[in-house]
């Protein structure tokens, strides 16, 4: 019996990390839509700092893969100016710590357009921005803010954990009508690999997935943080600790009802992310489980996160990052509550 072709080809899988797996994300839009475009520094000759865009403007041309002068600013401005004009633009930003002279023009311009012209204009573009720490990056480089967007209706903000999730957010991100920030978690581009579909696929924006199945508590994280709570789960779970691991995976719009049905279920709740912990997205989550599952906690909400200092140099950085002690002393906390 013959395997009819074209089903093969939708099933068909390779080994990717996760940088592997975003390249061949952009390589699928940029083939399917001559509308979208990728720019930024370093993206086209180079490859881009981490090689994400290796080949790309090899394969595409110069007009589609676009290096620019080194300003944000105007990464975003050009990008918003393609956008309301029927491009689809995928703007690199180095890394996410050099966002910050394109805050003003995301706040005022990318996330209040559709608004601004009562829905007549939209903004379909992606901004791609390398984040976290534990790299050994310089000053700077190594930045978690994406409280920071999350803040900021119009936008939306995704955050893959995998290889998989890579490739299918990103398509996802690009095929969405509005903007959407789509952070790559520097630390989790090599580490790892996974079977990942050949043929174009999306992952749904705004919805979270459980990744692990319990039911003591509930530990919810999401980006560089998912594998390092995998394997906290592994030694808890050898003293007899029942851990169900949600990956938020879109971090703005969160998915309320994936953090309200598992702390119903479980009674207790660890959140974990980089972040610095005043401010951080975690705060967002336990109101979530306050205002839905509150009468169900055997146990107040612990939050396992960055500290409220900028990323430290290299001799610190693994001291400042959430680490296995850590996430393990918070959960063992809820547990003996």
């Amino acid at each position: 019996m013959t395997t009819d072709f074209t089903e093969a080809k939708k099933t068909a899988t390779k080994s990717m990390t996760m940088i592997q797996a975003i390249n061949e994300g952009m390589r699928v839009v940029l083939e399917q839509d001559e509308m979208c475009l990728i720019l930024g520094e370093d993206v086209g000759k180079n490859g881009g700092v981490f090689r994400a865009t290796d080949g790309l403007q090899e394969a595409f041309g110069i007009d589609r893969v676009i290096d620019t002068p080194l300003s944000e600013s105007g990464i975003i401005g050009t990008s918003v100016g393609l956008a309301v004009n029927g491009f689809k633009p995928i703007a690199e930003i180095q890394f996410m710590g050099f966002i910050y002279p394109a805050y003003d023009q995301i706040m005022t311009h990318v996330s209040r357009i559709r608004s601004r012209t009562m829905g007549r204009y939209s903004v379909p573009m992606v901004i791609r921005a390398p984040y976290g720490a534990g790299v050994r990056a310089p000053e700077i480089h190594s930045d978690s803010t994406e409280s920071l967007f999350t803040h900021m209706p119009g936008l939306k903000v995704v955050c893959p954990a995998t290889p998989y999730d890579a490739k299918g957010l990103l398509i996802a991100a690009v095929e969405d009508p509005d903007p959407v920030l789509y952070m790559e978690p520097m630390h989790s581009y090599r580490s790892f690999r996974e079977e990942v579909p050949v043929a174009s696929y999306t992952v749904e924006i705004g919805k979270g997935k459980k990744r692990i199945e319990g039911n003591d508590v509930t530990l919810i994280t999401w980006g560089a943080m998912v594998p390092l709570v995998e394997k906290v789960v592994k030694q808890v779970g050898g003293d007899g600790i029942s851990c169900e691991v949600l990956d938020l995976r879109t971090l703005y719009p969160l998915d309320e009802a994936l953090i309200a049905e598992s702390v119903q279920k479980t009674g207790r709740a660890v959140v974990i992310h980089e972040a610095p912990r005043t401010g951080g997205l975690g705060n967002d989550i336990v109101s979530i489980i306050n205002d839905t599952a509150f009468l169900y906690l055997k146990a107040p909400v612990e939050r396992v996160t960055g500290f409220d200092v900028p990323v430290p140099f290299f001799s610190l950085e693994n001291h400042y990052l959430p680490t296995p002690e850590r996430i393990t002393k918070a959960i063992e906390k809820v547990i003996h509550f």
